[in-house]
């Protein structure tokens, strides 16, 4: 007698969802088991480039003098060193997205060094009182309506106004318009001061480097083009005493595709404007000026370790001056010595690129 095989039971839709409930747990333990070569790191492992990124940032700008200037690398990162606190958020915004603890820690330090170093700014500085009000405005050569800038610069109201920028063609109109509010005034080349008090023992600072740029190399000196002086000295005679005022435009920058950010005319011009300004013993200084670049970059250190800024001192903000009409700069400047800046402000826009920038200051 043959014995049958058993046959096999029915696949019916209960037995399966038994045979699946029993399968899935070892499914899940297998996968929670793969090899760690194929597991996401965690989170302090997370965003390497994002961490290392964070603390270059951080080392950047408490460190920024020792950045080469070849090319005039270091200049271009000074000129907009406060613009690199923007880089934050954007690090902020992909070590969230990363999940990275490590790039979130190490984000502390560029904002700590910036913070440091631009949060003083953020907040309004001025205090009340006050001597002397002065007024620097780049007046700019194309300026379409210079008697309408000296409108509204004369109605600023300020002591001395310091013009930089003129032509010849535009310095009649300028001369005529704030001759009723300034009885006192001086033109050396393209720059000028108008003063309500007298003035006297005035001449010119040489802050040209003459032989500047490319076209320069291929000429001799004797066939160099004679520039007008771009810098004056002169003496402003006030109640407290004699007050010795320079009143500047530095050569310009232009970036070259062979030579980077060129600031060899303005760099120049600043060793020789601070070797003016340390010659001259001068008790009271007063330095107004367009600059072609800002005090934190390293070509102002002669200056700016013997001279205030008054923004620095008693502004609101950071006083971004250039250009008019999205100001990313401050390149204009009122550097004080001997005196106390009580309050600055930017003046309000003209037919410049310039907007004016205004000070008070107390004995």
């Amino acid at each position: 007698m043959s014995r049958t095989e058993p046959s096999a039971a029915p696949a019916t839709p209960g037995r399966v969802r038994r045979l699946f409930d029993e399968v899935r747990p070892a499914v899940i333990a297998a996968k929670r088991r793969r090899p760690a070569s194929g597991s996401r790191p965690g989170p302090w492992r997370r965003g390497p480039v994002l961490t290392v990124c964070a603390l270059l940032l951080g080392l950047l700008l408490p460190l920024h003098g020792a950045l080469t200037d070849r090319a005039g690398l270091g200049s271009l990162v000074e000129t907009f060193l406060p613009w690199f606190g923007l880089l934050v958020p954007v690090l902020l915004a992909g070590a969230l997205l990363r999940r990275s603890a490590a790039a979130l820690v190490a984000l502390l330090l560029p904002v700590t060094m910036w913070l440091h170093l631009f949060g003083g700014l953020l907040g309004d500085r001025s205090q009340a009182g006050g001597d002397l009000t002065v007024v620097s405005h780049n007046v700019a050569a194309e300026n379409r309506d210079p008697a309408g800038t000296a409108r509204e610069l004369a109605a600023s109201g300020a002591d001395l106004l310091a013009l930089e920028e003129l032509t010849d063609r535009a310095r009649g109109t300028y001369e005529k318009a704030l001759a009723k509010a300034y009885p006192h005034h001086v033109v050396r080349g393209t720059v000028g001061l108008w003063s309500r008090l007298p003035l006297s023992d005035t001449r010119s600072v040489d802050v040209l480097r003459g032989m500047a740029g490319p076209l320069a190399e291929t000429l001799r000196p004797e066939d160099m083009p004679v520039e007008p002086p771009r810098a004056l000295r002169t003496t402003v005679a006030t109640e407290k005493g004699p007050l010795a005022v320079y009143v500047a435009h530095l050569g310009s920058v232009r970036v070259t595709a062979g030579s980077g950010f060129w600031t060899d005319s303005r760099d120049a011009g600043a060793t020789k404007l601070a070797a003016a300004v340390a010659a001259g013993h001068d008790k009271r200084v007063l330095v107004l000026g367009d600059f072609n670049g800002t005090t934190d970059d390293r070509a102002f250190k002669g200056l700016t370790s013997r001279l205030r800024s008054a923004q620095d001192v008693a502004g609101a903000g950071f006083g971004f001056s250039w250009p008019a009409s999205f100001p990313v700069a401050r390149i204009d400047q009122i550097l004080v010595r001997g005196m106390e800046p009580r309050s600055a402000w930017l003046l309000p826009a003209t037919g410049s690129d310039h907007l004016p920038v205004a000070a008070r200051v107390s004995w």
